[in-house]
């Protein structure tokens, strides 16, 4: 019985938790640089085409300053913060600095416990364990795509329906009128 009315105060906190996404309608938390005029810049268009994919929302600074604050409000910002790194990451020209970003990328994101580990199962986990023996600029493209993977079919869709995209989509369309 205890276990009973525990497992009902657990579900009423994680269901509390769970609806926090759609609370937030203050934009100018969320977007780099000056905020005001950025969500003034945001055009209808472009705020509508990040529905088109997944990838067209990545390739939006604005789109992943959203994502971003959608995926905080769900306590899964990991998941972006380790695909940003990566792509950082491919973009590292010097050896000695790919080692480095290699360990501090796999310390933070992908060993078990880290601070900011994310969700990739044990066999992705452990190849990318052995990548970091002599790491190159694909050692994480497995791991990268697993969470790219995850975010897309899950997160993704939720920030979609969200009532904060929904709200930025409307907060864009009014300034037209």
């Amino acid at each position: 019985f205890a276990l009973l009315i525990m497992n009902k105060g657990m579900r009423t906190r994680l269901g509390c938790l769970s609806h926090k996404s759609d609370s937030c309608s203050d934009f100018t938390a969320i977007l780099p640089d000056k905020p005001n005029r950025a969500l003034k810049r945001l055009s209808t268009e472009e705020a509508t085409r990040w529905a088109d994919s997944f990838d067209v929302l990545l390739s939006h600074k604005y789109g992943v300053a959203a994502f971003r604050a959608f995926l905080k409000t769900e306590f899964s910002e990991e998941n972006l913060e380790f695909w940003l790194a990566c792509e950082e990451f491919k973009k590292t020209r010097s050896t000695a600095k790919l080692v480095s970003k290699a360990h501090r990328i796999f310390e933070e994101f992908v060993d078990v416990q880290a601070p900011r580990e994310v969700n990739i199962d044990f066999q992705t986990r452990e190849a990318t364990r052995k990548n970091m023996q002599e790491p190159s600029l694909t050692c994480f493209d497995q791991a990268q795509g697993k969470v790219h993977s995850l975010m897309e079919k899950d997160s993704y869709p939720r920030f979609l329906r969200s009532k904060m995209y929904l709200d930025l989509l409307s907060q864009s369309q009014r300034r037209l009128s």
